[in-house]
């Protein structure tokens, strides 16, 4: 009897450990699809920018500078160039400190031009702080990277050392776009520093002047006092700050697992009555965000998502495609960018509520990456941020139901090889 049990459990733990190398070579078969997949798709987009060219020129309009009930001023940025020439004429203002965060900060003429202003301040006796990620900027050339001695640099690069390189909150990027002067101004939203940014892709920013800047101010400090390395010293700066509750600091911090960004979107997005209007660059909304979106178009709310129809990630493109369908079927309207790129990390509900920053609607920005947003409660600036996504549709396509439904095969195929991979982005 005894060994007739043996022998079952025998055949048991025999057919278990067949379906485990049967469920491992699945694995691996699906993942070596998916990169393949992956980098043909990359390599096509490369050809087609190739093909096509660097691209310069789309809608935009000069915002006025709002004023809130406090005193304080908030200025639209929805074009580089404009962004820049205030940006620099900030920092050649500068008395006393300039405080810069970037993603990305390119060793070209218009990154140079700002390493160049920010020296000039520094050997003016101006205390200047930058940080920009160290991943992010691995292709720029580390010669650039070496900025002089007069400004203190923190190249945030966390997977550095074995000890760091086990940590899975290290993975995770410095993707915050900033730059504070003097405790009194400040820039916050998606726009990176390079010549690329200046005229070659559609983003947002926005310029906030008065004592609400030095909640960024704040950020900035927080992150360097906890990030810096040993030859970088503290900053300490002591000054009052806002208690505004009309314009409030969203930031994600995955070292301390907070993530406020997220239950913003979803908050506001419940709350809305009748309208709600977003820009995204990378739009992969999880489970709750899309049933927040598809709840609101159910019950009568204008739901429009502006996206790019080729982003600089043909990756995170393919990876919002598998969420179209029910989005579509449910009542959000989708429109897609033409021709350039569009970065911007914005939103608007209800002529009411307005959202400016860096994180964008994907895993990593929502649960992941150091993002900071600008929460606003104001209409005029509402009513700007509706003109202005207005004038975005106008170079863009709205993508219909039946336009979706009537894709390609081959497209479908590769949506659902590439779906595992939404968890990842």
């Amino acid at each position: 009897m005894f060994s007739k049990i043996y022998e079952a459990v025998g055949l048991v733990r025999r057919a278990l450990a067949e379906v485990r190398r049967i469920g491992v070579r699945l694995f691996l078969a699906l993942t070596a699809v998916q990169a393949v997949l992956v980098a043909g798709l990359i390599a096509l987009a490369q050809i087609r920018k190739r093909r096509h060219g660097p691209r310069e020129g789309f809608p935009w309009e000069e915002q006025p500078e709002v004023e809130l009930d406090s005193g304080g001023m908030l200025k639209l940025y929805p074009f580089g160039v404009k962004l820049y020439e205030a940006m620099l004429e900030e920092i050649e203002g500068a008395e006393e400190t300039i405080f810069v965060g970037t993603f990305i900060w390119k060793g070209d003429e218009m990154g140079k031009r700002f390493v160049k202003a920010l020296h000039k301040k520094a050997l003016e006796g101006v205390k200047v702080c930058v940080i920009f990620d160290g991943l992010a900027n691995v292709v720029v050339p580390p010669s650039f990277k070496q900025f002089p001695d007069e400004i203190q640099t923190l190249h945030f690069r966390p997977l550095w050392g074995p000890a760091n390189l086990v940590n899975p909150r290290n993975v995770f990027r410095y993707h915050r776009h900033t730059m504070i002067v003097d405790g009194e101004v400040a820039f916050v939203g998606g726009y990176n520093i390079g010549s690329l940014y200046e005229a070659g892709w559609r983003d947002t920013q926005i310029k906030i002047r008065g004592w609400e800047a030095r909640d960024l101010e704040n950020d900035f400090m927080d992150f360097w006092n906890s990030h810096r390395t040993g030859d970088l010293e503290r900053i300490e700066i002591e000054r009052r700050r806002s208690w505004n509750p009309a314009v409030v600091f969203r930031r994600n911090d995955p070292y301390l697992r907070i993530f406020p960004i997220r239950a913003m979107y979803i908050e506001a997005i419940d709350r809305a009555n009748h309208r709600i209007y977003l820009t995204h660059a990378y739009f992969i909304p999880d489970r709750a965000m899309r049933a927040g979106l598809m709840d609101a178009a159910k019950r009568g709310v204008d739901v429009q998502v502006l996206i790019p129809r080729d982003s600089n990630h043909v990756t995170a493109d393919w990876l919002a495609r598998r969420h179209f369908h029910e989005l579509l079927s449910a009542g959000v309207r989708i429109f897609r960018y033409k021709h350039i790129m569009i970065h911007s990390k914005t939103a608007t509900i209800d002529g009411v509520w307005s959202t400016v920053g860096s994180a964008n609607i994907d895993r990593y920005s929502m649960l992941g990456n150091y993002e900071i947003n600008l929460e606003v409660y104001d209409e005029r600036l509402a009513e700007q941020m509706e003109r202005m996504f207005a004038l975005d549709k106008t170079n863009a396509e709205e993508l219909t139901l039946e336009e979706w439904e009537s894709r390609p095969l081959p497209s479908k195929v590769v949506e659902r090889a590439l779906a595992t991979l939404s968890p990842l982005v």
